[in-house]
């Protein structure tokens, strides 16, 4: 068999199948009685052509086939139908091992890494092929068939005018097999049929009992004609069908996931295990993805390329597979939010019927969702995340603006904060670095600030606010912290600031606290628009204790200092920020509230 170099990929060592079985027993064992589940561990497959690149309709055949096999302590297998080498894409193959790999979903047999069945790529298997299309011919449920290419199209012409169906009107099917055999033995160009009597219906794991139940034949006022399909072709060449019905039989494949498009194939490739009187594995039929006008997805879209989702766009293989998992699987989990290792404990064969609409805004939901669990656990998505935005920042932004606010930070440094502030809304690095702007320079540009609608109260005075700026600036560099702004602003007391409506009856103890309260409340509201407004010119973003941390002191009472004097108008009329009657030495500290020193 042959094999890549290794080193390009990570090997794996091959365990036997009773190891694998064993080993996997107590898996299988825990399986839930479920109709959804077969109760032994499967044996599944993904057997993608190397005539184009994984697409996420591929990934998500892949990615079924490989939670079925891990869900019941079962084996997922890779084998490359690369049979069509006119149509063969160069690095598709490499690209094939690199995406699943990247995706999680390593194979337990296949190409890189061995197996027992062996070999793993249709190309290398032909004489296999041959053989079983011989066995066919000699127990008469296939035949050679020598029609020439004109014969066939005169044929196909004939009945397309008369508005009949195609089929073949087996004219080569009572060639005696010894007449046959010297006749292929002489080089005489044929092609083998299967002697398709029947296409039987069979039992669909989504769709239950299912096909076309045809007749033995097509009989209409011109002639008798028959489906029966080529199985090996005039180059000696298997056809799909063929080679995909003995692989998976020799390869002991207990399960086949696919897509709706293979289901009026499904009954001849019923009808080929009955010729070869073999039992054919469990076929499930997963539904077809089209975008939000109904339309297929086309797999030639580079919208829906592996290499657009991972490369260009920047997902992590836990928002793709994630997402892909959701298309056609329904669950009884409370949240869609899972990686690979959840989706195997949980995984089972509930799919929807008909067609799944594709919408990409859940995929970017996801996206942030992984983004949170990526930033909690500093895993290798978060990693990647730093050095996304790392080397965009240095691509984008000149050092000359970034170096007032670094300081002695370097920029991973710098990034890691801020993603751990607002890891719930990365998307893209350039989309989390243009939500972040304000972290990277030292000029603000702020429309003019608006205080929030009061419903007819009296406004919060801009003094307090300027109060309770100039009261949390005072904090020294040594307790410049995330937990130290929080516990401050939470401390603080605001009600004092807010003017108190007119009441003529003093108010009874529990109707004062209830106001006193709501006026906090207010207040603080009011705080941390300003706040928002004076530190990052009103865009969103972290928290305000988390963005005074990033920004550090300096930035920060600079940018307080700048946001008071462009509010100083508005502030004209409410009274002085000082006590009045203090002097300069003797300042009174009563507007600190809780943050004045003891």
């Amino acid at each position: 068999m042959r094999r890549p170099s290794p080193g390009l990929f990570v090997r794996h060592s091959w365990v036997c199948t009773g190891c694998r079985a064993r080993a996997s027993y107590s898996s299988a064992a825990n399986l839930s009685k479920s109709k959804n589940l077969p109760q032994t561990p499967a044996r599944t497959r993904f057997a993608p052509s190397p005539t184009g690149y994984l697409h996420l309709g591929s990934l998500r055949t892949a990615l079924f086939n490989y939670l079925l096999a891990k869900r019941t302590g079962g084996q997922f297998l890779l084998r490359i139908e690369d049979t069509d080498q006119k149509r063969t894409v160069p690095d598709a193959e490499q690209r094939l091992y690199e995406d699943l790999q990247w995706a999680g979903l390593n194979w337990d047999e296949g190409p890189t890494v061995g197996g027992p069945y062996g070999p793993y790529r249709q190309s290398e298997r032909t004489a296999i092929y041959r053989t079983r299309a011989h066995d066919l011919v000699s127990n008469g449920h296939a035949y050679r068939c020598f029609c020439t290419s004109e014969r066939l199209d005169s044929l196909a012409r004939h009945r397309n005018a008369a508005g009949l169906s195609a089929g073949y009107d087996r004219q080569c099917a009572d060639i005696s097999p010894a007449e046959s055999e010297e006749r292929a033995h002489k080089g005489e160009t044929h092609v083998v049929r299967l002697r398709a009597n029947d296409y039987p219906m069979f039992n669909d794991l989504v769709y239950g009992k299912t096909g076309q139940n045809r007749p033995k034949s097509k009989l209409n006022m011109i002639e008798r004609v028959w489906d029966d399909p080529i199985l090996v072709k005039s180059d000696g060449h298997p056809t799909y069908h063929l080679a995909n019905v003995v692989d998976d039989h020799l390869m002991d494949i207990t399960h086949v996931i696919r897509g709706t498009e293979w289901m009026p194939s499904t009954p001849m490739h019923v009808a080929l295990y009955n010729a070869f009187n073999w039992t054919p594995p469990s076929f499930g039929h997963v539904p077809l993805l089209v975008d939000k006008a109904g339309q297929k997805l086309s797999k030639r879209n580079a919208d829906i390329d592996l290499s657009s989702f991972k490369d260009k766009q920047g997902l992590f293989p836990e928002t793709l597979v994630n997402f892909a998992a959701l298309l056609g699987w329904s669950h009884t989990e409370k949240s869609d939010i899972f990686n690979l290792e959840e989706l195997e404990q949980i995984f089972n064969l509930k799919i929807t019927r008909g067609n799944t609409t594709v919408a990409f805004e859940k995929l970017w939901f996801l996206q942030k969702a992984h983004a949170q669990r990526a930033a909690a656990s500093n895993n290798l998505a978060f990693q990647d995340m730093i050095t996304r935005l790392s080397n965009l920042v240095q691509e984008t932004i000149p050092t000359a603006q970034l170096k007032p606010i670094l300081q002695s930070r370097n920029i991973p440094d710098y990034i890691i904060p801020i993603l751990h502030a607002d890891a719930k809304s990365y998307t893209t690095a350039p989309e989390f670095l243009q939500r972040n702007a304000t972290f990277f320079t030292t000029t603000l540009t702020r429309q003019p600030y608006i205080p929030t609608p009061a419903n007819e109260k009296e406004p919060i005075p801009m003094n307090a606010l300027h109060t309770a700026a100039a009261a949390l600036s005072l904090v020294p560099d040594s307790h410049w912290t995330v937990d130290t702004h929080r516990a401050n602003i939470s401390s603080y007391d605001g009600c004092n600031a807010v003017p108190a409506p007119p009441n003529k009856e003093q108010p009874q103890p529990k109707d004062a606290e209830k106001a006193r309260v709501a006026a906090d409340k207010r207040f603080k509201k009011e705080l941390y628009h300003y706040l928002r407004w004076a530190l990052s010119g009103g865009a969103p973003g972290p928290g305000i204790p988390e963005t005074m941390a990033i920004l550090g002191r300096q930035e920060s009472v600079k940018r307080l200092d700048e946001g008071r004097k462009l509010t100083m108008k508005l502030a004209e009329g409410e009274g002085v920020e000082k006590g009045e009657g203090s002097d300069g030495n003797n300042q009174d500290k009563a507007w600190m509230g809780s943050l004045a020193p003891r």
